[in-house]
């Protein structure tokens, strides 16, 4: 125990005076910081060997996180297995698809029909019921760091559900409670908050607060209105919700998710978002993780343009969040698709390799969201694209009314005034693949699938870790029963969050059927990625002129070795003008010699090609 005491007390002792400053540069209360020191010590002491272990190797190597054998997959629990004790059962097959870190979607107490896919959460310290118990997860991420598997949680911060314990209280009355959200018994204070924050859903979930008649007061509900706004500004709301990320941590939870994260601090007059307390609350929770957890990583979700999103990895000195999501160039890639062009995406892609290489993002081509179109419109006006009419195109094409397009998927939060709306659909299903199999098209069939992998394989030379959404793997399609289930039919997110159809599954090894094709194409190229070290994190990655506007090319370079990648995003067979002869190459999927100079690349073709 006096190790013990003695390893917390020096931690603590390297964050102290920063964690205490920033503490009270906030609320200005020593007996509150004595308190979180207090339950820190508390946690730590309670945190099991095995976890301790983990930090230490982890402290020793803090680069461990940023190497080329990180891949992720992320899934609901239910439809990826039914249960905690299912998805603990599906371990191999996990390892399988060369997964080493699995995001479990929402999976703590929230109320049914209520519940936003999980993130109004009712109680941050039970499982809900359906999915299995604190002891099934303990048990799961126990099996998980057995296999070299990390597990990722959402932590949801901004808000906790109208039915968590304080919210019930709150609605009582109890002054105490009520201190933990935003409650005013007038529309004078919640009317100028409208003035300058935005709406978040402003067709199914409009304005920013909630009249609850039963007390005569409003309550600011940014999201949904069952989902109330937890008030920062009130230490003990920090305090108890540190306690449960670190009681969430302690359960063998790898990576935490702090969703919604620009929203947590709210004040008058600004669109509360991305205020400087934010970043404040960030990185006392970076600190708060080092002293108690240092093994667990901090992955931020800001759905926001770059410049909005790279100052939540603080700085070099002062870090805040691990790892970001690359939301701007998912979008932007869905775009190329659609219009065939790269130039939008190579800017993109230009802006995110000149970041610090200590800047780790996750990439991906899907997830359980939908597709906002936040491009840079002001690059595309200059060739002529205005936003609403583009914008209007993306979601034609992608139901597969516009463009020559084999998409199918539906809209999302469709605001006829404003013209805007998101787009739900699986990447195969976007693809083409869904299309393709009810028309029974075998050529239609063969281009869907090399779209899906050449997608894939151009996310997999982005510069960070890529993750698979769970189906993904086997090129599953579009679910549309979620119509015929009353307290899901209203959100056609859950259009591309369908039952992982473990029959199709049983094809992975069958390179005559789909799920074959995509599956074993994604292993090379998860097995090419996990033994060539230019895809680290921290390589150089730049991209090339290629001088045709359908195919894109990216460098990169680590070590003495050199990969280019080259992408074609057009369904015609094009020629990429590149001219990188400066020694002899292989191309790494065929094994074949090739030079990197007049390349001709087939429709929706790619090509890894490496430096000998």
């Amino acid at each position: 125990m006096k190790k013990e005491e003695s390893v917390f007390q020096e931690r603590l002792g390297r964050h102290h005076d920063e964690l205490r400053w920033l503490y009270m540069e906030l609320y200005d209360n020593d007996s509150m910081f004595a308190e979180l020191c207090d339950g820190m010590r508390d946690f730590y002491l309670k945190r099991n060997k095995e976890l301790k272990t983990s930090d230490q190797k982890r402290v020793t190597d803090q680069n461990w996180y940023k190497q080329n054998d990180m891949l992720g997959m992320m899934f609901y629990i239910d439809n990826f297995a039914g249960n905690m004790k299912g998805v603990e059962s599906k371990l191999d097959y996990i390892e399988a698809c060369n997964v080493n870190y699995i995001h479990l979607m929402p999976f703590l107490d929230t109320p049914e029909g209520r519940s936003d896919g999980g993130y109004a959460v009712s109680d941050f310290r039970k499982v809900q019921e359906k999915l299995g118990s604190m002891e099934d997860l303990d048990s799961l991420t126990a099996a998980c760091h057995k296999k070299g598997i990390n597990v990722c949680m959402d932590f949801v911060m901004n808000h906790t559900s109208e039915d968590h314990e304080w919210a019930k209280k709150a609605r009582q009355g109890d002054g105490e409670y009520m201190s933990r959200y935003f409650f005013f018994n007038n529309a004078k204070e919640p009317d100028m908050y409208e003035k300058t924050v935005p709406q978040v859903f402003p067709t199914t979930a409009p304005g920013n607060f909630t009249w609850l008649p039963d007390i005569g007061h409003y309550v600011m509900t940014t999201f949904y209105p069952y989902q109330w706004d937890l008030n920062y500004k009130n230490p003990r709301v920090f305090n108890e919700m540190m306690y449960n990320f670190l009681y969430l941590a302690n359960r063998g939870i790898d990576i935490i998710r702090i969703d919604a994260v620009p929203y947590i601090w709210k004040e008058l007059n600004t669109p509360c978002r991305n205020l400087l307390q934010v970043h404040t609350i960030v990185r006392m929770m970076r600190m708060i993780s080092e002293i108690v957890c240092p093994g667990v990583l901090l992955l931020g979700e800001v759905v926001m343009e770059p410049e909005k999103v790279t100052p939540y990895f603080g700085t070099v000195e002062k870090p805040e969040c691990h790892m970001l999501y690359n939301v701007t160039t998912m979008a932007t890639t869905w775009h190329t698709v659609a219009t065939r062009d790269v130039k939008l995406l190579k800017k993109q892609l230009d802006i995110v390799n000149a970041l610090p290489k200590d800047y780790v993002f996750l990439n991906y081509l899907r997830c359980h969201d939908d597709i906002g179109w936040g491009l840079d419109y002001a690059t595309l006006k200059m060739d002529g694209m205005e936003e609403r009419a583009h914008k209007k195109y993306l979601n034609d094409y992608f139901q597969g009314y516009d463009g020559d397009s084999h998409s199918r998927g539906e809209l999302y939060n469709a605001d006829p005034v404003t013209g805007d709306a998101r787009f739900c659909g699986t990447t195969a299903s976007m693809c083409g693949v869904e299309k393709a199999g009810f028309e029974q098209d075998d050529a239609a069939m063969e281009r869907a699938v090399k779209l899906d992998l050449m997608l894939h394989a151009y996310m997999f030379m982005q510069s960070g870790i890529p993750v698979l959404y769970s189906g993904d793997e086997i090129g599953q399609v579009n679910d549309y029963t979620y119509k015929d289930d009353p307290n899901k039919a209203a959100d056609s997110r859950y259009l591309h969050r369908g039952a992982m159809n473990w029959k199709l599954a049983e094809n992975i090894k069958n390179t005559d059927t789909v799920e074959g094709k995509i599956f074993q194409g994604l292993k090379q190229l998860e097995q090419i990625r996990k033994t060539e070290k230019v895809f680290v994190s921290n390589a150089d990655t730049w991209t090339i002129e290629t001088w045709d506007p359908s195919v894109l090319c990216i460098g990169r370079y680590y070590d003495g070795d050199k990969l280019i990648g080259l992408f074609n995003f057009s369904e015609y067979d094009k020629t990429a003008w590149i001219d990188e002869a400066d020694g002899d190459y292989v191309e790494l999927i065929s094994g074949s010699e090739m030079k990197p100079v007049g390349v001709k690349i087939p429709a929706y073709g790619f090509y890894y090609i490496k430096k000998k």
